[in-house]
């Protein structure tokens, strides 16, 4: 047994760099140099908040579900990688026994040990550490062209990926973007590869609006400041033929539903509370309201877009941090003014 240094949550904005056990590779299992490692809007949650719902931090734990690294050492039975490998880590981590497992659903394992995450006790523990030992089966090779940060971006292509799969064919369809964070960005960046026609992405905030212009979007608009900023694309029963709910919030699903047009799709992306639907308005247009909830076999078709640069992540990647500086890089992905996607540097 050894150690690694991890960033360590305790309590709400209790967040700690400090030393954690390290064992050696198993069985099939494989020692990872982590090199960089996303902050997610779920880690937000857990910083700022101590959880999300009824989700809550019972005890310390390992933050971090969106990393890359390279290979270090391999465990017995270990084939298809080597020291050196570059790879994207899949944090999701099915049981592969379960009903849902056995249907090719493994994101709705009923034993799911997904990293990063309070759901069950003892809390599964995640990915910002300098050494993590994982499944094989969890690392995908992704060559040496892209950056280390580039390929920890593999996790929220996969989540956008498996949302665009939830709408179809979009080939030319314009489409609604609401919310614009990190989620919100892959998202459009996913579609417009997916074939997507044009598209105007929503913010209640100006600055994150820059970044949808420069990723490509027809129009970028502050539904905060101008309420009635899409009352053209509410006519004649709706204009868009799709909308990505990603904000989680009450108000962008309304405007999206009052938005996409007769028999469209809205894929609901964003994770909140309640949220009071109109279903007379659904019933009478036939919308397809349809949710999206993480992915799996979109894990390794994203590490692959990303490292051969199909998919180019960089403009997202605003901010990287060294690990030492761990709260302070909390801080800054939590301002939505100043940053899109924060990395941690190990």
């Amino acid at each position: 047994m050894t150690t690694t240094e991890a960033a360590v949550l305790h309590a709400q904005r209790d967040l700690r760099v400090e030393t954690v056990e390290l064992g050696a590779p198993g069985p099939g299992e494989v020692l990872v140099e982590i090199g960089a490692g996303g902050i997610c809007g779920s880690d937000l949650h857990y910083f700022l908040d101590g959880g999300f719902g009824t989700i809550r931090v019972r005890q310390p734990i390992i933050l971090g579900h969106e990393v890359a690294g390279t290979v270090a050492e391999l465990g017995s039975g270990v084939t298809g990688l080597k020291p050196g490998d570059r790879v994207a880590v899949n944090p999701s981590n099915p049981c592969g026994t379960c009903e849902y497992c056995a249907r090719g659903e493994p994101q709705h394992c009923l034993d799911m040990r997904f990293y990063g995450s309070a759901m069950r006790m003892p809390h599964i523990q995640g990915g910002f550490r300098r050494r993590l030992v994982c499944a094989a089966r969890q690392c995908v090779k992704v060559g040496d062209i892209v950056s280390i940060g580039e390929a920890a971006m593999s996790e929220p292509l996969a989540v956008a990926l498996h949302a665009v799969a939830q709408a179809g064919d979009i080939t030319g369809k314009r489409m609604l973007i609401t919310g614009f964070g990190p989620i919100g960005g892959v998202v459009l960046l996913a579609a417009k590869h997916a074939g997507a026609g044009e598209a105007t992405v929503t913010e209640v905030v100006d600055e994150p609006l820059a970044f949808a212009r420069r990723l490509g979007a027809a129009a970028a608009v502050n539904v905060a400041a101008n309420r009635d900023a899409l009352a053209a694309e509410e006519r004649d029963k709706g204009r868009f033929d799709l909308a990505f709910e990603c904000s989680g919030n009450p108000r962008a699903l309304a405007q999206a539903i009052a938005c996409v047009r007769p028999r469209g799709t809205i894929v609901q992306v964003g994770v909140g509370g309640s949220f009071d639907v109109p279903m007379n308005v659904v019933v009478a247009k036939e919308l397809r309201l349809v949710g999206s909830f993480r992915f799996h076999p979109e894990f390794e078709i994203a590490a692959g877009l990303i490292a051969r640069r199909e998919i180019d992540v960089r403009p997202l990647i605003t901010a990287t941090r060294p690990l030492a500086e761990a709260e302070a890089a909390f801080a800054l992905a939590a301002d939505r003014r100043a940053a899109m996607k924060v990395q941690l540097s190990f």
